[in-house]
């Protein structure tokens, strides 16, 4: 059995990630269209978790804005053309296949910011996962009201991070 590795995200993935996602998330609903529209525009950061012969786990991520965080279940219809931070908009692994991918993942994408010269990753942390991504180098943000009324749509104790990969 071979260990599982990320490769790139395929339109034929489509269906096991949005499985993944309804699995993972249940309590965050985001359309198959809407995962669609984010592959399609930033396939370099859409990412699957491939393990024998099924996929256990996605990564998306794209170019934005820093401290203006995509609606959840929107489409995002184009990328900033002045984009400071490669925003992670969600990566979901399903229990068997956790314990360290996910920090695979940010390594990876990570390399793909500084390769596209952004020096800053961005994503919202919901549930509990706030101490991982702490200890994957993001920082919780302050957030302001605009800012808390973006993280309301996200849930119960969804915080605003960054990672700035020049500190690193």
């Amino acid at each position: 059995m071979s260990k599982p590795h990320w490769r790139p995200a395929r339109a034929s993935d489509l269906p096991a990630i949005s499985a993944i996602a309804a699995r993972i998330h249940p309590d965050l609903p985001e359309r198959p269209e809407v995962f669609a529209e984010k592959m399609r525009l930033y396939p370099d950061g859409s990412r699957v978790l491939a393990a024998e012969d099924e996929i256990a786990g996605y990564g998306l991520a794209h170019p934005w804005t820093q401290h203006r965080i995509p609606p959840l279940d929107g489409f995002l219809e184009q990328l900033p053309g002045n984009a400071d931070c490669l925003y992670v908009h969600d990566v979901a692994v399903l229990p068997g296949f956790r314990g360290g991918v996910a920090g695979d993942y940010v390594a990876a994408i990570e390399q793909l910011a500084r390769a596209s010269g952004i020096a800053t990753l961005a994503l919202v942390s919901v549930y509990a996962t706030r101490p991982l991504w702490e200890r994957l180098g993001f920082r919780a943000v302050t957030a302001n009201a605009e800012l808390r009324a973006k993280l309301a749509s996200y849930g119960d104790n969804a915080t605003y991070m960054l990672r700035d990969l020049a500190a690193t």
